[in-house]
């Protein structure tokens, strides 16, 4: 009875500590805010939200006006920690999948800036409604639209580009709807200004036809320049479209060429812009009954002679905003695509087809008229369909609220639905990168199985930002393998539960399907890192290895083969940002170094045995000698494919011979060998980046030319009766059947291949010398 009592104690006592370590951990998890919760925004929030939201809380909980408060720097710290993961596409792809654990090694938000600088430098221009801030991903869509963009590179530091916004808002509001009014903030967008080539701020550029530089700030020169574009538009429109004229008489207000050349932006291709003064055509005036100024629209269709034919509208206003609303509402609508002609209009041309559900549906935004005129050259019709009429129809596309779509002109199996802004110019890059790429969406009906080719999948939300960041470079990267893999996207708020049989847990993910074979992509989101992926799956640069690979493979390995190991963890962070130059590396690597990883999420105990303690841990396991163990460890700073390139090449064993002024004599200069020479000094950094280099170039070259090194610090007669004025410097000298000339052929390369490609050229030029010389003494015999 005894025992009975302390065992039923135990368990009273078992339930209330574990009841209370339950509570521990809800009151941890509870108070623990995430990223979007401390910055007051939600998941869906973009890059200007969270821009504002952050400078809202800076003002606020800046150390400078809370000095007072001994926690304000560590409150601050949190905020600045959450903005700068949140404004970085791919750390906010990391943190969304990972939290911070993914984020481990990355120390963004460790330092800010005083009060002053966010009050009065931080997002210039984001309280502005009419400038559109514009980061890396919006900005390609934008620029490629076919609208006119006027976008100013600035800086935040800059005290020019502070002088320049007060006239650069002024041109905005006067600008409005005419053009389109940018702004990048290159310190937040560094590596887009690097490729546009700014070198200075502010710099302003138009954007259309090409990139034309600005060379002026001043408000009314820049709108001079635009002038030139509005002459272009004006001579230029083309015919079966209406016209909006102003008449110009003694009586009344005439529109002012100001006003004329807006309207003549607003309505490009839509509509012609043109006056006549009443003055000089007198006769066309009386017959329109225009006895003072006044501004009219006519149709297709309609005459300059007759104003009572084909609907002439008579507009009152001198407001450019109020007359092109009112040519707007009076241009034709899209056409409305029936149920039963849809399929066979689908399978005959390219569509971009607005769904729509029912008449009341709000989605007639009059500016989307112009999408007619901006598509034209990609010949893409633009329509209407009512799902109300045919509800199984868009069921089955899985159409369930209004949207847009872009088909193929091969029926309603190739499509693809837009989930970017619903603005004109994301409207328009998304239809012309559509039509031209391989991107479809998915659903359970098309979703590629087992048994199918190779699929890259993307699941994704379209709430989500990286998500919609990611979609214009999975466009890019499908036209490049097009017939070697299939894409497509899901969009996993409409199907979740296929997203969860594939254990979908962040967005986005994107997985290559290979029939049994499934890959989850970790890279950046671009073009350029996808293609590196597919072409790693297909050619494998790095194996992956698990505990009894990696003693077969790496302890057992060749007395001459060397190996590099990666151990890692899937959501560490570092480890992510290692795994594509990892894979570059290895391909760079191949022939001379085998290069391996090892998943120690998956192989956690046999990484503990390794001695792994964090991640990633990356070793070098030489030739062998008595210790097959024996390995060195990466401690460098850089974890580009380069360095740790540069790194590994280290421990290869020397293939070129080091000459002293003796040997070079001998072997070099009275020897019958070709020889390429490096002559470094051992203090020179560009010499000791330059050595891995050279010992590639032996072994790529080895039975052809011999390679050696001087050491010019040593030996520096011989360097200088070679005439070495710098290090490295590279010679060939080549055996022709006399001695060699000391002074031997400069070769101006650092590249390896290069200078083996220049070697077997000169080696190919001196055989045909010899051939024609052997050939000329048969002829005089």
């Amino acid at each position: 009875m005894e025992s009975l009592v302390s065992r039923g104690d135990y368990i009273r006592y078992f339930k209330r500590s574990l009841l209370l370590v339950l509570v521990c951990v809800i009151v941890l998890v509870c108070t623990a805010q995430d990223y979007y919760s401390l910055l007051g925004v939600t998941k869906e929030a973009s890059s200007r939200e969270i821009r504002q939201a952050f400078k809202k809380l800076a003002l606020k909980l800046h150390p400078d006006k809370n000095q007072n408060d001994p926690n304000a720097h560590e409150n601050f710290l949190k905020i600045n920690r959450a903005y700068e993961v949140l404004k970085d596409e791919d750390l906010r792809k990391k943190y969304d999948k990972y939290g911070e654990k993914g984020l481990e090694d990355q120390q963004q938000g460790g330092r800010y800036e005083s009060w002053h600088f966010y009050r009065y430098d931080f997002g210039i221009y984001d309280d502005d409604p009419e400038i559109i801030t514009l980061d890396r991903g919006e900005f390609d869509a934008a620029v490629n639209s076919g609208e006119l963009w006027f976008v100013n590179f600035y800086s935040p530091r800059c005290s020019h580009c502070h002088d320049l916004a007060p006239t650069w808002r002024e041109f905005a509001k006067e600008m409005d709807g005419v053009i389109r009014i940018g702004a990048v903030n290159c310190g937040d967008n560094r590596m887009l200004c690097r490729i546009k080539g700014i070198n200075s701020y502010p710099s302003l550029y138009v954007f259309k036809t090409g990139m034309l530089p600005l060379t002026s700030h001043k408000l009314m020169q820049i709108v001079s320049l635009l002038g030139n574009f509005v002459n272009a538009i004006e001579t230029s429109f083309a015919s079966g479209v209406g016209w909006l004229i102003t008449f110009c008489a003694e009586r009344g207000d005439c529109l002012s060429y100001q006003t004329r050349f807006k309207l003549a932006g607003m309505l490009e291709g839509l509509v012609n812009v043109g006056w006549m003064d009443c003055g000089t055509q007198g006769e066309l005036c009386d017959n329109l009954d225009i006895s003072s100024s006044t501004t009219a629209y006519f149709p297709p269709g309609a005459t300059i002679n007759n104003k009572e034919k084909g609907g002439v509208l008579f507009l009152n206003s001198l407001d450019a905003r109020e007359i092109y609303q009112e040519v707007m509402k009076h241009l034709p609508d899209f056409e409305i695509i029936s149920a039963a002609s849809l399929e066979d209009r689908l399978a005959h041309h390219r569509w971009l087809l607005f769904f729509q559900f029912g008449e009341s549906d709000k989605s007639n935004i009059e500016e989307f008229k112009k999408l007619k005129f901006l598509l034209k050259d990609e010949h893409i019709q633009v329509g209407k369909f009512d799902c109300l009429s045919s509800p199984t129809i868009c069921s089955k596309l899985y159409v369930y609220q209004p949207c847009l779509a872009v088909f193929k002109g091969k029926g309603t199996g190739d499509y693809e639905i837009h989930h970017g802004k619903k603005i004109l110019y994301d409207i328009v890059a998304f239809a012309k990168e559509s039509v031209n790429s391989h991107v479809i969406t998915l659903g359970p009906q098309n979703f590629p199985d087992k048994e199918k080719e190779p699929w890259l999948v993307d699941f994704f939300a379209p709430w989500c930002p990286p998500c919609r960041a990611l979609l214009p470079e999975l466009r890019k990267a499908s036209k490049h393998l097009y017939g070697q893999l299939k894409f497509g996207t899901l969009d996993c708020t409409v199907h979740e539960g296929l997203c969860n049989m594939h254990n979908i847990r962040a967005y986005p993910t994107t997985v290559v399907f290979n029939q049994s074979d499934v890959h989850e992509y970790e890279g950046h989101h671009s073009a350029e890192q996808i293609l590196e992926f597919i072409e790693d799956l297909r050619n494998p640069s790095a194996v992956s290895l698990t505990p009894e690979t990696f003693v077969e493979l790496v302890q057992r390995r060749k007395r001459e083969e060397i190996w590099m190991v990666d151990f890692y963890a899937p959501w560490c962070g570092p480890c992510q940002a290692l795994m594509p130059e990892w894979k570059k590396m290895a391909r760079m690597l191949n022939g001379l170094i085998s290069v391996g990883s090892v998943d120690c999420q998956k192989y956690y105990s046999f990484c503990h045995q390794e001695s792994v303690r964090g991640y990633p841990e990356i070793r070098l396991f030489p030739q062998k000698s008595n210790s097959a163990h024996q390995y060195f460890s990466y401690n460098g700073w850089h974890r580009d494919s380069y360095s740790l390139r540069a790194w590994a090449l280290g421990y290869l064993p020397q293939v070129s011979v080091d000459l002293t002024p003796q040997s070079f004599t001998e072997k070099v200069l009275n020897g019958k060998d070709h020889w390429v020479i490096d002559f470094y000094a051992p203090w020179c950094g560009p010499c000791q980046n330059f050595a891995p280099e050279f010992e590639i170039l032996a072994r790529m070259v080895k039975g052809k030319v011999k390679a050696g090194k001087v050491d010019c610090q040593a030996y520096a007669q011989t360097c200088q009766t070679a005439d070495i004025r710098a290090y490295p410097t590279v010679k060939f000298y080549p055996y022709q059947g006399t001695k060699v000339n000391i002074l031997g052929e400069y070769i101006d390369s650092r590249d390896a291949k290069g200078i083996a490609d220049l070697l077997n050229e000169k080696l190919e030029a001196i055989q045909n010398k010899g051939k024609r010389k052997k050939s000329r003494n048969k002829d005089e015999l």
